[in-house]
């Protein structure tokens, strides 16, 4: 799963937005491109100041956080709106090939920031993965270089106490209509808020990291200031905002959740999560079409676990089997480096074959680092993105090595490492395009890369491959327990026991996912429908190329198109075919 930051968006792109009609006052053919760049451009610039980045290391350290108020979301809305009309005054036919591609992603970018508003999202900033709050910790994670981007910092961390009281008012506003995460997923998500709340000290929280290693080039006195008005911020205002969420979550929201588990008693309910799918998958498939697909698929997956199983001579059932991986020690390691020193490893093993399946190599690097503390026990297993891959090391116990290879090639290279630096450094697209994340491409990519793994031969034994496998369920099952919970009336025990039958994934994996699902409808679909996509477009790019037909090239071209919907990415690769399999990159230059 990638790592979700102020403006990657996680497959807010809907499908049904991506042919724009001509309006009946189209624009003349001289003037659409210009038009078109004006109103992306402004409209992007706009979106930049209202969300800051406080992730990407190139762009300056936020002196503020966005203001989430009612007022501003319903100033967003209008201003979306606004831009939406103008794009309509487009015709896509006075515009070229690239520029159509453009056009047909960035309005459905903002059809989707538009029905985020009207569905007001915003009043259910939380799920059980991610908060507004434990989203608000990457910033302590920057490397600062100079005294202003202290400054800055110092600045953004007094912003604290206004933005916590827009957001319990908005999360407030989502409880008196029933908008809420179910009660079950929020089980323990306060004590993330606790750790600070309850800080022996604004030294022992997460957010003095920054301060506690400073340039070696400041004067102690200069050093000395700077770390005493970050405590002091901290101390006035970052800690008592979270001592004031942690009383409204304990006393007033969690309590009152709502207790069903499906997105059909949410208001809007069909209608809502029909939008989600369209949102996630950017294709608009009704809920029972995607969940007999799951089911095709998983009995195709169990076939290929059965003959690993027949491989290593193993006697019994598919259930005899998870049982002996989630038990024999041989498969765990028993310290956090250890589980890190096999990650790098296997990272640095696909370094090794990069070239032979990829032209182009992004610039940027990624660091492999554990899974902070306070969320540790409610995150998945690993996430990804530029430059830095989270493994989660806590309870060992439930991350086993035969799946390690497959997460590592979905979080970090060729996957979400990989995939999201290749995108923002490709200066010929525009910037809507390099910094946006579209859930069922770069999900599907990830996935797609594990699969590839076998292909790469990274799987070095039967088991490696059965973690593969079991990747490629526990993706399949997704799209029967999503729509299983949301549409048909699932319990939380059957989906857990779904997951438990079908995948070799631990106990405690299997609670946060199933969890995961009933708290963000949707968001799971994405996966198994981006790779298939991706599967069905290079299946008829080989078929039709021959021995023409270049693997890196293919890649390339995927990767090069940034983060697209798939019906962009399908018809990129019909052009892919007839160009006739254009060369690979060689180098980076």
């Amino acid at each position: 799963m990638a790592l979700v930051t102020r403006r990657v968006f996680a497959g807010k792109l809907p499908a049904a937005a991506l042919i724009a009609a001509a309006a009946p006052a189209s624009v003349s053919a001289a003037n659409a491109s210009r038009n078109f760049e004006a109103i992306h451009k402004a409209e992007w610039a706009w979106r930049a100041a209202e969300f800051p980045d406080d992730e990407d290391p190139d762009k300056p350290i936020p002196d503020h956080l966005p203001d989430v108020s009612a007022a501003a979301q319903a100033r967003r809305l209008a201003y979306w709106r606004d831009v939406q009309s103008r794009l309509r005054a487009i015709d896509p036919a006075d515009l070229d090939p690239d520029e159509k591609i453009d056009l047909a992603v960035y309005v459905a970018q903002i059809d989707t920031l538009v029905a985020a508003q009207v569905w007001r999202d915003w009043e259910k900033p939380l799920n059980s993965d991610s908060a507004f709050w434990s989203d608000l910790t990457v910033l302590s994670r920057r490397t600062f270089h100079t005294e202003a981007d202290y400054r800055r910092y110092i600045t953004h961390l007094r912003q604290y106490p206004r933005h916590f009281e827009d957001q319990i008012a908005n999360v407030r506003a989502g409880l008196a209509r029933g908008f809420t995460p179910p009660k079950v997923t929020l089980k323990g998500r306060d004590l993330s808020v606790a750790s600070v709340a309850e800080a022996a000290s604004p030294e022992a929280t997460v957010y003095y990291g920054p301060l506690k290693t400073l340039p070696a080039s400041f004067p102690p006195g200069l050093a000395a200031s700077l770390r005493a008005e970050a405590a002091a911020a901290i101390g006035e205002a970052v800690i008592p905002a979270h001592r004031e969420l942690l009383v409204f979550l304990r006393r007033e929201y969690i309590p009152g959740a709502r207790t069903a588990l499906d997105a059909l008693s949410l208001p809007g309910g069909r209608d809502y999560y029909q939008s989600k799918i369209l949102e996630f998958t950017t294709l608009d498939w009704p809920p029972d079409r995607i969940h007999a697909l799951g089911l095709s698929e998983m009995g195709q997956i169990r076939g290929r676990m059965a003959a690993v199983m027949a491989e290593v001579k193993f006697e019994g059932d598919l259930a005899a089997f998870l049982t002996h991986l989630r038990a024999d020690p041989k498969f765990y390691v028993t310290t956090p480096q250890a589980l890190l020193d096999r990650t790098a490893w296997i990272a640095k093993t696909f370094d090794g074959k990069a070239g032979d399946w990829f032209g182009r190599l992004p610039r940027r690097r990624f660091a492999i680092v554990p899974a902070p503390d306070d969320i540790a026990p409610f995150y998945t297993a690993g996430r990804g993105g530029p430059g830095v891959y989270i493994v989660n090391t806590y309870d060992l116990a439930s991350r086993p090595l035969y799946a390690l290879t497959a997460l590592t090639l979905h979080e970090s290279a060729p996957g979400h490492a990989f995939q999201m630096p290749l995108a923002a450094e490709n200066t010929t697209l525009p910037a809507f395009r390099r910094e946006t994340y579209v859930s069922a491409f770069g999900e599907g990519w990830a996935l797609y890369c594990e699969r590839l793994g076998e292909e790469m031969g990274m799987y070095e034994t039967p088991y490696d491959r059965f973690g593969m496998l079991s990747y490629q369920a526990w993706r399949a099952a997704r799209l029967v327990v999503d729509t299983g919970i949301h549409t048909q009336g699932w319990s939380r025990e059957r989906a857990l026991a779904y997951l438990a039958d079908n995948t070799a994934l631990s106990e405690h994996e299997i609670g946060t996912e199933v969890d995961r699902y009933i708290a963000w409808p949707g968001q799971a679909l994405s996966y198994y429908l981006g790779q298939m996509t991706i599967l069905a477009a290079r299946r008829k790019a080989e078929v039709a190329l021959g021995r023409k037909f270049d693997i890196r090239a293919f890649h390339d071209t995927v990767l090069q198109l940034g983060c697209v919907p798939m019906p962009v990415l399908t018809a990129r690769i019909e052009r892919f075919i007839a160009e006739g399999g254009p060369a690979p990159y060689r180098t980076n230059a």
